[in-house]
């Protein structure tokens, strides 16, 4: 990952912008997906490490790829690679237009689906999936590749659920402020593949899941909606998501009517953990949030700057976020606590937005937003916040930046910022302040990371 894909506009201009924009790459390149599966995955001849899991390859009848999600194009190439003329076949699934320039690959093919709203060809692309898993045997190796955006990309609704009903169902609860957790545990009561039904549909044979992790603590279950990995979640966990955001009467009454099924013990439950399918089943992390931000720290105290990570946990509404980090700004510039300038504080996670308004934007935008008010007028402080994967809800802006003078270069121009907050419209706050943040798609996703400079 290059620096120069930040120096766009909203850095260029400001004297520390090409420190910020080289301690920005160097957090993607922690979790450049490519490098993390040649990290987890190699091979010597006939014997291939997985994870710290040996296999003889003499033994192995076919290795099939398979997986989903916004790093699937660099992982499926770094996968390729290594197993060679090892590798029998696989389909990933991307996100539209993360399928270029990938004309290398030769056994693995890429297919294009619709993100964060599901569409018809990633149930297409998903029914090819579960064919490769019906011709699977014991002594046949699964290779999958899990990575953010997973969910949505990879999609087969359960008997008597139509895709339509769940693109409805996930734009109410992506509107309603609703955790990744929560939806997730949804998800993976109305689809065949998710919940770990993946694995329970390759049996018998041997699965191994590289993950890039794009949630809050690293939730295996969690991430893309754990098709390999045990669910403790059930069906009542899932119907009272949609009890607690009043959405149960909005929602398609084909999904309540299987949730109820579900609760009543008439629609079987996703595999729990402790069950024998999973002994065949490896799942293991190869990238995360903390690794992005523990490589930013490194960058930004290499480049003389005091360092702290404040959390890796950070969730709640995006705004309120942004105003408790522009509380943390304040207390640097004041006292020098909890540490003295020049500085680099870094936080992790993944916020929501509740959506009351019709405005462009996304959570990162949303949380800068929420800080320029606090703060409004405090020299050399910077708030720079960042969508890993390059693009910040349904926009090309990956996040933006915020300074002690936004304030008033926004009155100056009639941008009230509580008026653009109250339309979640963060996008047309900072477009005419040349203040988003536009480095393109990364090909990775590790949820978001936000960075408080005091220089």
């Amino acid at each position: 990952m290059d620096a120069s894909c930040f120096l766009t506009e909203s850095l260029k201009r400001f004297p520390w912008g090409g420190a910020v924009a080289r301690i920005l790459a160097a957090a993607l390149l922690a979790v450049e997906p490519g490098a993390a599966v040649h990290r987890a995955l190699h091979r010597e001849g006939d014997r291939l490490s997985i994870g710290g899991k040996t296999y003889d390859l003499t033994i192995i009848r076919h290795i099939y790829v398979i997986g989903a999600g916004k790093a699937g194009a660099p992982m499926a190439q770094a996968t390729e690679q290594i197993l060679g003329e090892h590798l029998t076949t696989g389909i990933v699934i991307v996100k539209d237009g993360y399928a270029k320039n990938t004309s290398d690959l030769k056994d693995i093919t890429l297919l294009e689906a619709a993100h964060p709203v599901p569409d018809q060809r990633g149930v297409q692309a998903t029914k090819r999936i579960i064919r490769f898993l019906q011709e699977t045997q014991a002594d046949d190796l699964v290779i999958c590749l899990v990575s953010g955006g997973g969910s949505a990309l990879m999609v087969s609704p359960a008997p008597g659920i139509s895709l339509e009903d769940l693109q409805s169902l996930t734009s109410l609860l992506l509107a309603c402020g609703a955790s990744i957790n929560e939806i997730n545990n949804l998800r993976k009561h109305l689809d065949q593949v998710k919940g770990g039904n993946l694995a329970r549909l390759a049996v018998p044979a041997k699965v191994a899941t590289l993950i890039l992790s794009d949630v809050v603590g690293d939730t295996l279950d969690v991430i893309a909606s754990g098709p390999t990995v045990p669910d403790p979640s059930t069906y009542e966990d899932a119907f009272s998501t949609l009890n607690r955001y009043g959405i149960l009467h909005q929602a398609p009454p084909a999904i309540v009517e299987h949730l109820q099924h579900g609760r009543a013990g008439k629609a079987p439950e996703t595999p729990k953990p402790g069950e024998s399918l999973f002994d065949q089943v490896d799942n293991i992390v190869i990238g995360s949030n903390s690794f992005a931000a523990q490589a930013a720290l490194r960058q930004a105290a290499a480049g003389g700057l005091h360092t702290i990570l404040l959390t890796t946990y950070l969730q709640g509404e995006a705004r309120q976020a942004g105003r408790m980090l522009a509380a943390i700004a304040r207390q640097v510039a004041q006292t020098g606590q909890p540490i003295p300038r020049p500085a680099c504080l870094v936080v992790g996670g993944e916020t929501t937005v509740t959506v009351q308004g019709s405005g462009k934007g996304g959570r990162n935008q949303e949380l800068a937003l929420g800080a320029v008010s606090e703060l409004a007028g405090l020299p050399d402080i910077a708030l720079v916040t960042l969508a890993t994967d390059g693009g910040d809800g349904p926009t090309d802006a990956a996040g933006a930046v915020v300074t002690g003078d936004t304030l008033g270069d926004a009155l100056h121009l009639g941008l009230d910022p509580a008026d653009f907050l109250s339309r979640n419209d963060a996008y047309n706050f900072f477009a005419p302040l040349g203040d988003l943040l536009k480095p393109g798609p990364t090909h990775t996703n590790v949820n978001d990371l936000a960075f408080l400079f005091a220089f």
